[in-house]
């Protein structure tokens, strides 16, 4: 009986890679990449997007692997009128660098202006949100939201209502 399994642990294999061997290569090239990664990007190389949800610069969409840090979704979102509305689980902070407006959070109405920072919780079921302008001039923000933060709060969107130029874009098709 015990030469028998002497002899399974013989034969039990060891994987190429292990899960450990897995995550020391994951922080080697998170290493790598903050060294020698890109450390300024560049707004001119970046076009803005219309979408569902407005015009946005997305400076990371995920599938960046020369940065120095990947952790990051950072975006600016140009309002002229308002943004399309929409829900997600929150946690984004959004720093106001150019205009006056409102953003509505759950229904109730939050007035900004340049220089501040926006906040919308992490909240259960989610935050409910639109962006307006209200000042005539387009308003700028930029958002930031760390990935790991949101992907462990339980990261969803869902979107209410589109932004207007994206109905006339799909109208147009």
């Amino acid at each position: 009986m015990v030469e028998k399994e002497i002899q399974r642990e013989r034969e039990v294999e060891t994987p190429a890679l292990t899960h450990y061997d897995k995550s020391t290569q994951e922080l080697r090239e998170m290493n790598r990449r903050a060294k020698e990664g890109k450390k300024v990007l560049r707004a001119k190389s970046i076009p803005y997007e219309i979408n569902r949800q407005g015009i946005i610069r997305n400076y990371f969409k995920g599938d960046l692997t020369d940065i120095c840090n990947d952790r990051w979704n950072i975006f600016c979102h140009e309002i002229r009128q308002h943004s399309g509305r929409h829900i997600h689980q929150g946690g984004i902070n959004l720093f106001v660098i150019k205009g006056r407006g409102y953003t509505t959070v759950d229904g109730k109405r939050y007035d900004w202006k340049e220089g501040d920072l926006i906040l919308l919780p992490i909240k259960k079921g989610g935050v409910v949100h639109q962006h307006f302008n209200t000042d005539g001039q387009p308003s700028k923000w930029v958002a930031f939201r760390h990935r790991t933060t949101s992907d462990g709060v339980g990261a969803f969107s869902e979107q209410k209502e589109t932004f207007s130029l994206w109905k006339e874009k799909e109208q147009n098709k």
